[in-house]
C-alpha cells in the first residue's frame, strides 16, 4: 500500500490543459507553415483565430481552473527563476509537480506572443493600420518560434535531469508525486467541448470558403475578401 510520502504517478494536468497545449502546438505550427502561401490563406487565418481563442480560454482557466493550471501556482519572481536555472546548471534541479519557474516564463511569453500575433494578424488581414503591423506580426511569429525552440530544449534537459518524461506527462496528465499532490478531477467533458468547438469553427470556415470557380473568376465578394491581402502573410 502507498503511504503519503511514497512517490507515485499522480494526476497533475487536467484534460483541458492538455488539449489546449496540443491544439496550440497544432495551430501555431500550421499557421506558421502556411504563412507564405496564398493557396492556404484560409487555413492560415482560421488557425490564427483558433490560436487567439485558445489563449483566451487559457487565461480564464489560469484564473479559475484546477490547482496546477492556475497562474498563481507556477508564476514566480526572477529570484525563483534564477535559482532554478542555477540548480539545473549544477545538475541538481528542483523538482516541481507543476510547471517549474523556467517553464513558467516560457508559458507567459508564449501567451503574450500569441495575443500579439492574433491581434496584428487580424489588423493586417482587415487592413487596419499599415505595413508596420504586418512586420510586427511576422516578427512576433518568428520570436515565438524561437521561444518554442528554447522551451522544447528546456523540456528535454529537464526530462533527462529529472529522469521523467515531461512530454508524456502532457499526454497522460500524470507526473511523479505523492498522492495528496494530485488533482481530483480531469475535467474531460470540458476538454471534449473544446475539441468540438474548434472542429466546429474549422468546419464553418471551410463552409464559408470561396468556391474554386469563384476564386478563379474573381467575381464574388468572398473572392475579393480572401484575395485582398494575398501579398502578405497575416492571420
Amino acid at each position: 500500500m502507498t503511504d503519503s510520502t511514497t512517490k507515485t504517478k499522480v494526476l497533475v494536468w487536467d484534460a483541458p490543459v492538455r488539449v489546449f497545449h496540443w491544439l496550440l502546438v497544432l495551430s501555431f505550427a500550421g499557421a506558421y507553415i502556411t504563412a507564405e502561401s496564398e493557396r492556404w490563406r484560409l487555413v492560415h487565418v482560421s488557425l490564427g483565430y483558433t490560436l487567439g481563442a485558445l489563449v483566451a480560454f487559457r487565461i480564464l482557466w489560469g484564473l479559475m481552473g484546477t490547482r496546477y493550471a492556475r497562474f498563481a501556482s507556477f508564476i514566480r519572481g526572477p529570484a525563483a527563476v534564477m535559482r532554478y536555472v542555477r540548480a539545473m546548471m549544477a545538475g541538481r534541479p528542483e523538482h516541481h509537480v507543476g510547471h517549474n519557474p523556467a517553464g513558467a516564463v516560457a508559458i507567459v511569453l508564449l501567451l503574450l506572443l500569441s495575443i500579439a500575433i492574433t491581434f496584428t494578424g487580424w489588423a493586417t488581414y482587415n487592413e487596419v493600420g499599415g505595413n508596420w503591423l504586418e512586420e510586427l506580426h511576422e516578427g512576433a511569429a518568428n520570436f515565438m518560434l524561437a521561444v518554442v525552440g528554447v522551451h522544447v530544449a528546456g523540456v528535454v534537459i529537464a526530462s533527462w535531469l529529472h529522469r521523467e518524461n515531461l512530454v508524456r506527462s502532457m499526454v497522460t496528465g500524470k507526473k511523479e508525486g505523492v498522492p495528496e499532490e494530485g488533482i481530483r478531477r480531469p475535467w474531460r467533458p470540458l476538454a471534449v467541448l473544446m475539441v468540438v468547438a474548434v472542429l466546429g469553427f474549422w468546419w464553418l470556415q471551410w463552409q464559408g470558403a470561396p468556391s474554386p470557380m469563384a476564386s478563379a473568376g474573381g467575381s464574388t465578394a468572398e473572392t475579393a475578401k480572401y484575395g485582398a491581402g494575398a501579398h502578405d502573410d497575416d492571420d
